[in-house]
């Protein structure tokens, strides 16, 4: 009987642990209100993500190893509060991927976002040099048609590159990471 007793306490006590370090020590552990006295520039969308903008990045897989890496071409326009970002990325496999983002910014900071390959609404927040966004991710059928629970967290560097880390979900497990910067592209 104390065996058992010792047991279940030891995995009670690794799941509390876990819930921990989750909530309060990891990627999901940050909150926008984190960041609201970061200091330095603000991230302001309508100024930061806007116009030519130059993407690249890695996506690690559920064992850590990069599965795959990227270059985006972004071109965003505002009209007051709401913009519309392009996105077309060219994949290591040669695939192409086009995405067309509709913005619309709250003048609180709240974001409201929608793509095609995103279920329902996606809801963020900009504050201090941050700006978080989640969303529901449905992947292409070839690659299973799965909607992943995503969270995105761009940096706005003191330089204005944005530094973009995100994680993709299922059942609460993280099943892939995506870490990319974006810059404004250089007049040709």
């Amino acid at each position: 009987m104390e065996t058992v007793f010792l047991v279940a306490f030891g995995a009670s006590l690794m799941l509390v642990l876990g819930y921990l370090k989750n909530r309060y020590f990891d990627f999901f552990g940050q909150t926008p209100s984190d960041y609201t006295d970061a200091g330095g520039e603000a991230f302001d969308l309508r100024t930061h993500l806007n116009g030519p903008i130059v993407c690249e990045g890695v996506i690690y897989g559920p064992t850590g190893r990069v599965t795959s890496r990227f270059v985006g071409d972004f071109d965003a326009e505002w009209s007051g509060n709401k913009g519309v970002m392009k996105e077309r990325f060219v994949y290591d496999s040669g695939d192409e991927v086009l995405r067309e983002w509709n913005l619309t910014l709250g003048n609180d900071g709240r974001i409201r976002a929608t793509a095609s390959d995103v279920v329902g609404e996606g809801e963020g927040m900009q504050s201090g040099p941050t700006v978080q966004l989640k969303y529901k991710y449905k992947l292409p059928e070839g690659q299973g048609g799965h909607v992943l629970d995503t969270t995105d967290w761009m940096y706005l560097a003191p330089n204005g590159t944005i530094v973009n880390r995100s994680q993709f979900r299922k059942y609460g497990i993280k099943v892939a990471e995506l870490v990319a910067t974006m810059r404004r592209k250089e007049a040709a």
